[in-house]
């Protein structure tokens, strides 16, 4: 049980360490980008203008749920069927 438990923190800690880092080259491109950068639009609802922190919001957020979603998966995948027995 300790080395699950341990297993899950390592998961989500890459998780934020991915999502941080796509915040980060957000706020790198929106300092030393193009200068003709179009404004984007967050999951067809919301336009953020190419600034730092929009080029950050719009990486943080598209990143983090495309990986949300698949570590959730993975997670209830592990906790329904982890316990089965190999051998039938």
């Amino acid at each position: 049980m300790p080395s699950r438990f341990h297993g899950r923190w390592l998961v989500v800690g890459l998780y934020v360490l991915i999502v941080s880092f796509a915040g980060f080259v957000g706020v790198l491109l929106g300092l030393y980008g193009p200068e003709d950068l179009r404004p984007v639009e967050l999951f067809g609802l919301i336009e953020l203008q190419p600034t730092p922190i929009g080029l950050a919001i719009f990486g943080m957020a598209t990143i983090g749920l495309f990986l949300g979603v698949l570590l959730f998966l993975v997670m209830f995948v592990s906790e329904r069927y982890d316990d089965a027995d190999p051998k039938g």
